[in-house]
């Protein structure tokens, strides 16, 4: 991978990456950032997006919506409209399908990589120790434009909403020691509820990490987009509290739990279980997220490669929204006759 960060110097070769990404741009055009709706990936965005624009650059942040991935036509229609000169691809996983074709592209990622995409610059900190998240890498990769020091306190929001809150990272104890450890966790809280909701609109989420110089001005704040916050993590913790009584299903070492909600609560209720019933794959199933599919999250306390084991019951027509993310942490999404065959496959 071009600009892969598996050097004794991670922080420097994502800094070397995006200049030579930087270096290919057309500077008449705007730079697209595309990224995903979850705290680390709306971090990442608004990192790249305030340090290009910081440096005179135009940039221009897009993110996924429900149940849409970079690789849909919708979300290549949204990026395309920008007319980009250059495209910026964060936490949205690392395929060998380029998202759009001939142009400069920054791919910024800690997922197990399926491929590489065309012509790409390729920042995975994948199989790293400890793994940085989307957000850090982007932190890095922005001192290409400067110092970051003031923008800090978003990559500590991606590392906290990616669970890396006990890796060691030196910037998060910065981060926790200059803007407070409640503060970013109560900020990455409220970030991350948006996106779970039956709306699963993030874009207040993403203003005001775009417009904030710290973590209180989403938790202390009285803007419109901070009530939008408050309001979605009510809503996602009702829809929490109705999942959590459905009872598990248990075939050998699977446990099943299926129920139908608006919300994406599923890797919610997978990691409730995963603590409760430790030597199964736990899978919380939601037949209600989108209308003729079931969306679904996967965990184990038990240590087992979770990739692997969706990959050795793969089901015949499952897609690229099938299988990725990380070993511990993965799920996917199928279609009503396909997951049909596919728990079929695991003996229910």
């Amino acid at each position: 991978m071009i600009g892969d960060l598996h050097t004794t110097d991670p922080q420097a070769a994502a800094a070397a990456g995006m200049a030579r990404f930087l270096a290919q741009l057309d500077d008449t055009r705007p730079v697209a950032v595309g990224a995903h709706f979850d705290a680390d990936g709306l971090s990442a965005a608004a990192i790249i997006v305030r340090a290009l624009r910081a440096a005179g650059r135009a940039a221009e942040p897009v993110i996924v919506g429900k149940a849409e991935t970079p690789w849909d036509d919708s979300f290549a229609a949204r990026l395309q409209a920008l007319d980009p000169g250059g495209l910026v691809v964060a936490d949205l996983g690392t395929r060998p399908e380029a998202v759009l074709p001939d142009m400069p592209v920054l791919v910024i990622d800690h997922h197990r990589p399926t491929g590489t995409p065309p012509h790409a610059i390729t920042l995975s900190g994948h199989g790293l120790e400890p793994e940085p998240t989307s957000a850090l890498i982007a932190w890095w990769a922005a001192g290409a434009l400067g110092d970051q020091a003031d923008l800090l306190w978003l990559a500590g929001i991606g590392l906290v909403g990616d669970m890396a809150e006990s890796a060691g990272f030196a910037e998060l104890a910065e981060a926790q020691a200059r803007w407070g450890k409640t503060a970013l966790r109560d900020a990455t809280s409220l970030v991350n509820a948006p996106r779970r909701t039956a709306a699963a609109d993030a874009s207040p989420a993403l203003r005001l990490l775009l417009g904030c110089d710290g973590p209180k001005g989403i938790t202390k704040g009285d803007s419109p987009d901070a009530e939008a916050l408050r309001a979605a993590k009510a809503e996602v913790r009702e829809a929490v509290e109705a999942a959590r009584k459905v009872a598990p299903r248990i075939v050998g070492d699977v446990a099943l739990i299926r129920f139908t909600s608006p919300c994406q609560i599923h890797s919610l209720i997978a990691q409730q279980w995963r603590g409760r019933l430790r030597d199964k794959i736990v899978i919380a199933a939601n037949d209600g997220y989108r209308e003729g599919w079931v969306h679904f999250a996967a965990r184990s306390a038990s240590g087992r490669d979770l990739l692997a084991f969706l990959a050795e019951h793969r089901p015949q027509g499952a897609d690229g929204r099938y299988g990725n993310g990380h070993a511990q942490a993965t799920g996917g999404a199928l279609p009503l006759p396909i997951w049909d065959r596919f728990i079929a496959g695991l003996g229910f």
